[in-house]
């Protein structure tokens, strides 16, 4: 084979990136360009399942161009010849001393069904953390027309990279991710979410006819625990048909403890004595709130399993199946909240009332309700 020396030759093994599947892909290859008749024993991978362009590029090649009679290739280079000049068009940095090395460092030709299988489960964790990482970008991207759309949508692309790594490795049932949930970002400014959740909980109490309007809110989908507390304190007045004013909420919380925490009741009052607006457009500015965040949690924890390499393709699956089962249940509420499936889960005995249905009104931007306050 004719050998044409260049300055970055010896770059692709300099730069070889210590993950073990980039040896792993230097075997597959080597046992292809050994005995290029292996390739029909190779399945599940693809050009763009190799972690480098050079390797791509030479399974490209590889698996492109017509293969040699076996005892023709035994003699001489010159099929190795046509997949070096093939895969030069993409990768120019290759090498003919590279493509001899790949033959040299493969242990055992006959092993190219098992290589294979190991590139394509390093794909298949590189893919979700792709898809995990979009989710996470387009959750926190404010120049979105219609933000819980395009995560949804994002969120069901992830899904459907799950389901065909689930398809291609079944997960074991049991198996679950090594790695431990990550932390959670840095909390951003919640000066907004703070005042909409306390117009909620004041317009709540003002008009409390409007709690039934929004079953689909719950307690965890605000941002404050405090907030959390007395929205569980109203919907438990109202499911008992008992008085809702600022005194018998302020009264409710104290029976459940929340001022235990060193809260201030007499803010508490205040804030409940400033309504603004219509209980149910609150509630669905938490709820949307609620599932951004959701979805950036989600993101994050399979972020987190796919950036181990411990983790399997089995554990993966696992492991972001129960992470999306999160999202799945705030989108089924906020589908409720427009209008377009019924919510079939019942709402948890503290915080049910079955009151009648009021009318929606007009929801106020929050520059006009603090202007009301």
């Amino acid at each position: 084979m004719p050998h044409a020396p260049e300055p970055d030759e010896d770059d692709l093994d300099a730069i070889a990136p210590p993950q073990p599947v980039f040896h792993v892909e230097q075997a597959l290859l080597g046992a292809l360009l050994l005995d290029p008749h292996r390739l029909d024993d190779v399945s599940g991978i693809a050009a763009d399942s190799f972690s480098t362009a050079a390797h791509a590029a030479l399974y490209a090649a590889i698996n492109t161009l017509p293969r040699p009679d076996p005892a023709e290739h035994a003699k001489n280079t010159k099929w190795l010849d046509r997949v070096l000049a093939t895969s030069r068009k993409q990768a120019r940095g290759l090498t003919a001393s590279y493509l001899h090395g790949l033959v040299q460092v493969c242990p055992w030709p006959s092993h190219a069904p098992a290589y294979a299988r190991m590139v394509e489960a390093e794909h298949a964790r590189r893919r979700l953390q792709t898809a995990a990482n979009r989710l996470v970008h387009t959750v926190h991207d404010v120049s979105l027309p219609h933000p819980v759309q395009t995560v949804l949508a994002e969120a069901d692309t992830l899904t459907a990279v799950v389901d065909d790594i689930a398809a291609r490795f079944p997960p074991r049932a049991g198996v679950l991710p090594r790695t431990a949930a990550p932390l959670p970002p840095a909390s951003p400014d919640q000066t907004e979410a703070v005042e909409e959740e306390q117009m909620l909980l004041a317009t709540a109490t003002a008009h409390p006819a409007g709690i039934e309007s929004v079953r689909w809110l719950f307690p965890d989908d605000l941002t404050l625990p405090l907030h959390g507390g007395l929205w569980q304190c109203l919907t438990a007045l109202a499911r008992r048909h008992e008085p809702v004013d600022p005194v018998t909420v302020l009264w409710e919380a104290q029976q459940r403890g929340l001022f235990d925490d060193g809260s201030d009741p007499g803010e508490v009052l205040r804030m409940l004595a400033e309504p603004a607006g219509s209980v149910e457009h609150w509630g669905e500015r938490a709820l949307q709130r609620s599932l951004l965040t959701t979805a950036d949690r989600t993101g994050r924890r399979i972020e987190a399993y796919a950036d181990d390499p411990a983790n399997t393709p089995f554990q993966l699956v696992v492991g972001a199946r129960r992470s999306l089962a999160d999202i799945g249940a705030v989108r089924t509420r906020w589908h409720h909240a427009m209008g377009r499936v019924p919510l079939h889960r019942p709402r948890p005995a503290p915080t049910t009332w079955a009151g009648p249905h009021p009318s929606r009104a007009g929801p106020p931007t929050t520059t006009a309700a603090r202007a009301i306050r």
